[in-house]
């Protein structure tokens, strides 16, 4: 077997654990994932790393110095490198709610990078969400639904919006979902203060299409047994197979007993880790803006000023290696939800997120505590960001 790359070590992917395996590489794709012992090619020493899937994050605002609600083309591209680097070889740019002309605006500084293949899409956080739930999203940008707006933004992103986070109580709910289907855009309820009946609606309205729980329980009403609200109502379509919610598992978003909880509930089949990084993802601890909304950083912990939690400062790795570590997940089942289940959720499981001959030969190579060695993306190693 001809190889231009042949990587040694325990295979993580699909959900399974496959020690002592070879992934080998052509190109821009994976050619063989077969036990060493099977493999007809020169082989490299044993290792102890584990090789993943390039990781996938479906929210993610920034980092590096830099975030996507309002980057330079430059500073965007520097805020993938730097998840690249560490591992998350497809990623989805996220903004917060802001007037349309700015929502345009960012469109259309962040649409080359998703034609050149350095973004999977754009996720449109907002406006038309829950002032009650805004969370760190500036308040005065929140909007009611408004359908002929979205169809001009999706319009003019000509394909590049992947998701957009809407609250299911906003004004014409159901013509925004509408108009997401007729554009082929992702829905995902967050940000939301509605009751279980008006979310479990909402979720009825999508007829089974894929759709996601914007960082479930965050930006919601806490669940009581008398008012289970809309993060009870995400898990039980959840475990119905109809949603998939995202968890931000990073320590400071969720208690690592509500993750584990989650994960038990409705299987890694049905979750989605994300990272929900803002700009301070890499940096230290200081002044970073998330949109128009100062934001003050210490101890790794981003916050509006005297407010709530305002994105998350972590690499998708480092969200894996917490769900493992703190939350007590499988490591198998914690990758899968880094993995296949968001390339599944954005259309992508034929070309990323799994470890399998044909597809793209996105690698992550890790040591045991699932600290980065190096990546792969496309066969390419892939540099910097301190990785």
């Amino acid at each position: 077997m001809t190889a231009d790359r042949v990587l040694r070590g325990t295979v993580v992917t699909d959900g399974r654990l496959l020690p002592d395996s070879v992934v080998a590489v052509a190109g821009d794709r994976i050619v063989a994932v077969v036990p060493a012992a099977a493999y007809d090619g020169p082989l490299p020493p044993a290792s102890s790393s584990l090789l993943l899937p390039g990781l996938v994050d479906v929210h993610d605002h920034g980092g590096a110095g830099h975030g996507f609600p309002d980057a330079t083309a430059a500073g965007a591209a520097a805020a993938v490198a730097h998840h690249r680097a560490h591992g998350t070889t497809t990623t989805v740019a996220s903004l917060v709610s802001a007037p349309p002309t700015v929502l345009a605006e960012r469109i259309a500084t962040l649409r080359p990078l998703v034609v050149a293949g350095d973004l999977a899409g754009i996720h449109l956080e907002g406006p038309f969400l829950a002032t009650a739930r805004c969370g760190a999203h500036d308040p005065r940008a929140i909007l009611p639904g408004d359908p002929v707006l979205l169809d001009e933004l999706l319009t003019k992103a000509d394909g590049a919006v992947a998701s957009v986070t809407y609250a299911p109580e906003t004004a014409h709910a159901a013509d925004l979902l509408a108009v997401l289907a007729t554009h082929g855009v992702l829905p995902s309820i967050g940000h939301t203060d509605a009751d279980a009946r008006t979310t479990t609606t909402g979720i009825e309205r999508a007829g089974g299409a894929p759709m996601s729980a914007t960082h479930l329980f965050n930006a919601m009403p806490p669940v009581h047994h008398r008012a289970p609200g809309p993060a009870a109502a995400c898990l039980a379509a959840a475990a119905r197979g109809e949603l998939v919610v995202e968890l931000v598992a990073d320590g400071v978003h969720l208690a690592s007993e509500t993750v584990a909880a989650v994960f038990d509930l409705v299987g890694p089949d049905r979750v989605a880790l994300v990272t929900d990084a803002m700009a301070a993802a890499g940096m230290p601890d200081g002044q970073y803006r998330l949109g128009t909304m100062q934001v003050r950083v210490d101890d790794g912990v981003a916050r509006i000023p005297d407010g709530p939690i305002a994105g998350g400062t972590a690499c998708l790795v480092d969200v894996v290696r917490a769900t493992v570590r703190d939350a007590g997940v499988r490591l198998p089942d914690a990758v899968l939800a880094a993995t296949r289940t968001p390339a599944r959720l954005l259309g992508l499981d034929g070309e990323v997120g799994s470890l399998v001959p044909g597809h793209r030969a996105d690698v992550l190579v890790t040591d045991a505590d699932l600290r980065p060695r190096h990546v792969l993306r496309a066969g390419e190693p892939v540099t910097g960001g301190g990785a």
